[in-house]
């Protein structure tokens, strides 16, 4: 009977004692965050949060770089060189489709990574009836104290960059994105200029006005925009580019022109405070130089993109205890491969070192040249030029290339657009002497194209510092924004 009521006892103690142990190995997690989309963090809330989206980059654009800068640092080395950003320690990988199609575009992808939905395409942080709003991180976080900065190398009021202060039935509705941002209170805008800066019909009042109105200051001019500081106030730096409303192609760039990490780099300073900051980096021009297929200039603006992460790596050393980096994209753009059927299973990168120049520059070279009325235009008269911006000698062609340039370069004098379906394979909306040239570069590279438009593959994603971990992983691009909710709850 004594062994029976002593035996009763001891597993009355146990059961007492693994209740208290279980509570007590449970208290970590009653501050769990836990955001609606069921995403769940238990960790220190990160103070600097940097998102960077490459706009139109996947593996192949990534990895063209890397072999790119290889061939640089060790002619004629199958070593690539890794960009900063593929080093980081979380590597996952993101799904993109959106309510439209597999394959999406960047005001549904941008309204996916910012709230957290999909979308048709076309909309920005609205649903497919265009009757609901989604609300950004970014409102979100600037609530709770962050400052919130929007970067980017295209015009500031693009898909990608609206959709973290915006929402729009339509992502062409320019100037209204415009006079959200206004109204956004956001505290820092850099890189591209307004699309639309007096409204569709050029009546409305300037959006400049508006903008300085709302309390901002606008700097347009490169010492304008290296003057403003952590004192400065709500800030508008906007590229003082001549030509468009973006910043110029990296591979375009003057040495003393501000660059994509410039921006980045002002931005920190701009937003830098006690209670932190989040900043939204887009590299826009990926994606328009992968639209045109120019392989040398998406290459390029790869680097430049990887270059303002550098910057942000730079901020994490200092202050990795509070700070959380993401790299990675919307969708990838041109369908690029590493492979071409007459290199077979070479590749020969060597081939973009001396281009000099992107498609959009070549375009000036050559109305420079139509505008100059020939008699009788000849090929053979931009034979300089090809050489020069291209490394391309028109006299080593094969036949096969010789008559693709020919035919490109007479479509170009007549200037009359794509008549059949082999011509928009060949040009699609492009100047076809200027994209023949850089498909017969791209090819003798190992570089091709499958479309002028987007594609449905998936896009890496990378991330380091707090919170970091939430990143690993395969799973839709709508997850990021829940997970970024919950390490920020």
């Amino acid at each position: 009977m004594y062994a029976r009521k002593h035996s009763t006892f001891i597993v009355s103690i146990l059961v007492v004692a693994a209740l208290l142990i279980s509570f007590a190995v449970a208290q970590p997690n009653l501050g769990v965050a836990r955001s609606t989309k069921e995403e769940v963090y238990n960790g220190k809330t990160p103070k600097y949060v940097f998102m960077f989206i490459g706009d139109g980059m996947s593996y192949p654009q990534v990895s063209s770089a890397e072999m790119f800068l290889g061939e640089q640092s060790m002619p004629g080395q199958v070593t690539p060189q890794q960009l900063n950003f593929t080093q980081l320690p979380v590597h996952g990988a993101l799904m993109t489709q959106d309510s439209t199609s597999f394959i999406p575009d960047s005001a549904s992808t941008g309204t996916s990574l910012a709230s957290g939905y999909k979308t048709y395409s076309g909309i920005i942080n609205m649903d497919e009836s265009k009757t609901k709003e989604y609300t950004p991180i970014t409102e979100d976080l600037k609530e709770k104290g962050y400052k919130i900065g929007i970067v980017t190398s295209v015009p500031i009021t693009h898909a990608t960059p609206a959709a973290y202060y915006a929402k729009a039935a339509n992502r062409n509705s320019y100037y209204e994105i415009g006079k959200q941002l206004a109204a956004s209170g956001f505290d820092y805008f850099g890189g591209g200029d307004f699309d639309q800066k007096t409204g569709p019909d050029g009546t409305d009042q300037n959006i400049y006005e508006i903008v300085e109105n709302a309390g901002y200051t606008i700097a347009n001019t490169k010492e304008e925009i290296l003057a403003l500081n952590n004192n400065t106030g709500k800030c508008v730096a906007i590229d003082p580019d001549d030509y468009e409303s973006a910043l110029d192609y990296e591979i375009d760039r003057d040495e003393d022109e501000l660059a994509l990490a410039d921006y980045v780099k002002k931005g920190i300073e701009v937003l830098d405070n006690k209670k932190g900051f989040f900043m939204m980096v887009e590299g826009g021009k990926i994606d328009w130089a992968n639209h045109a297929n120019d392989g040398a200039a998406s290459i390029y603006d790869t680097i430049a993109f990887d270059d303002s992460v550098k910057v942000a790596l730079d901020f994490y050393n200092q202050h990795p205890n509070d700070t959380l980096i993401i790299v990675t994209a919307d969708h990838e753009c041109g369908g690029m491969t590493i492979g071409y059927s007459l290199t077979g299973y070479s590749t020969n990168f060597e081939k973009l070192q001396p281009v000099t120049m992107s498609y959009q520059e070549f375009n000036k070279v050559i109305e420079a040249y139509k505008n100059t009325n020939p008699v009788d235009p000849k090929l053979d008269d931009l034979a300089d030029e090809i050489s020069a911006g291209y490394g391309l000698n028109i006299n080593s062609l094969t036949s096969y290339e010789s008559a693709l340039l020919e035919t490109a370069f007479d479509k170009t004098m007549e200037g009359t657009k794509p008549s059949n379906d082999q011509e928009l394979v060949l040009y699609g909306s492009y100047n076809p002497l200027s994209v023949t040239i850089s498909h017969i570069v791209n090819n003798r590279a190992g570089l091709s194209f499958t479309t002028y438009s987007h594609t449905g593959v998936p896009v890496p994603v990378y991330a380091v510092g707090t919170g970091a971990e939430m990143f690993d992983g395969y799973y839709d691009n709508t997850k990021v924004y829940w997970k970024l909710s919950a390490i920020t709850s």
